[in-house]
This record gives structure tokens, sequence and C-alpha cells, in this order.
């Protein structure tokens, strides 16, 4: 693996921005409906990415395969990485090591929450009309609760981190200044999608969640 760990590594870095903000776009726009309109709105949302053509094959093919592969390459990553935090406390140290720290945090918490949601509706185990009573019980359960908010910010600012990096390995931030303002930019949207994931979280505690809500999508 040695000889193409320069390939690899850039691989990683790329289906870390495509498939990881893909994944979290669609998470967003669906989650997010759950605070803006509500239980009705949040089962149509999750209806109509059902009934996108062949939706199970462009998961497989452009989410979890490359999910997949970023996250064991990145765990491999993480052990072979060697962290100088304590020796130089430079804040892009402490980036590199939170990187590595939440990148671990990350791939455990989407596994599980994949295999609580996505996985149990292709089992048969729950309808997509019960993925809102689903994420209701997981929101009002305290320890869960906690889990998936330590979970998200984990996942938020792995992907934002990750990004600023992505953009300087790729040449597209090139010189202080640059990387300087794609610092800000990437901060900034740390704070807008954790901010939001939060308050779609949050909006599952309401008691609409509680019984399953057929789409009207689906009707």
């Amino acid at each position: 693996m040695k000889g193409n760990s320069y390939l690899y590594r850039k691989i990683h870095s790329l289906l870390g921005v495509i498939p990881l903000g893909g994944f979290i776009l669609i998470h967003l726009i669906t989650n997010y409906s759950a605070y803006k309109g509500g239980p009705e709105v949040f089962a149509d949302k999750v209806s109509a990415i059902d009934k996108l053509p062949l939706v199970l094959g462009l998961e497989i093919v452009f989410i979890w395969l490359p999910l997949l592969y970023h996250g064991v390459y990145g765990l491999y990553v993480a052990y072979q990485s060697r962290n100088n935090v304590g020796q130089y406390g430079y804040v892009r140290n402490w980036m590199f090591a939170l990187q590595r720290i939440t990148g671990i945090v990350t791939f455990v918490f989407v596994a599980w929450h994949v295999w609580q949601t996505r996985v149990q509706v292709a089992l048969g185990h729950v309808t997509k009309e019960e993925l809102g009573s689903t994420m209701h019980q997981i929101a009002t359960n305290p320890v869960y609760y906690w889990i998936y908010v330590v979970g998200i910010l984990a996942a938020v600012f792995h992907f934002s981190n990750g990004l600023w990096s992505f953009l300087v390995s790729w040449g597209i931030t090139v010189g202080p200044r640059a990387q300087r303002v794609a610092s800000y930019a990437t901060l900034g949207l740390f704070v807008l999608l954790a901010a939001m994931f939060l308050m779609s979280l949050n909006a599952f505690m309401d008691e609409s969640f509680a019984e399953p809500i057929a789409s009207a999508l689906s009707q």
C-alpha cells in the first residue's frame, strides 16, 4: 500500500467530499423539512427520495461504496498518523488530530444511524412512513439524543474541516491568504450545518412525530 499511498490518499480525499457531501446534503434537506414543515412534509421528502429511479443502486454506487472506502481507509490513516499536538499545539495540528478523531466517531455513528433507519426499512422492519416516529423515539431517548448530538457534530466537523484539507491538497487554495479565507468559510459552514441538523433533531422530539404519517406522494 505504501507505494500507492499518494493515489490512495487522493482518492480518499476526493471521496470524502463528494459522497459524504452528498450524504450530508440529502440528509440535511430531508431532516430539516421536519423542522420547517412537520411530519407531513418530512414524510413527503422521504417518499420523494424513495421514488427516485434505481434509488438503491444509486445509493450503493455513489454513496455507500465510496463512503465505505473513505471510512475504512480513513481508519488506516488514523492508525498510521502521528499527531504533534502535544509537541507543537498549533491550530492546524489540533485540526489534524480532531479530523482523525471525528473520522472514527463519524464512521461508527453513520454505520449505526444507517442501521437504525435505512437498513431497517430495507429489511421490512420499519416502513418509510414510520421513519418519523423512529426518529421521535431516538430524539426523546436521552442517551440516544446525546449520542446523536455528538455524532452530528463529529460528522459535520469532519466534513467541513476535510473540505479545507481537500482545497489545499488539490491545489485550489494556494498561499496563506487563500487558506485563511477557506478556514473562515469552512468554519462558517460547520456552524451552519451543525445548527440546522440540531434544529432538525430537536424537531423530532415533538409529539406530532410519535405516530406514523403516510406521505401524500405515496397515496
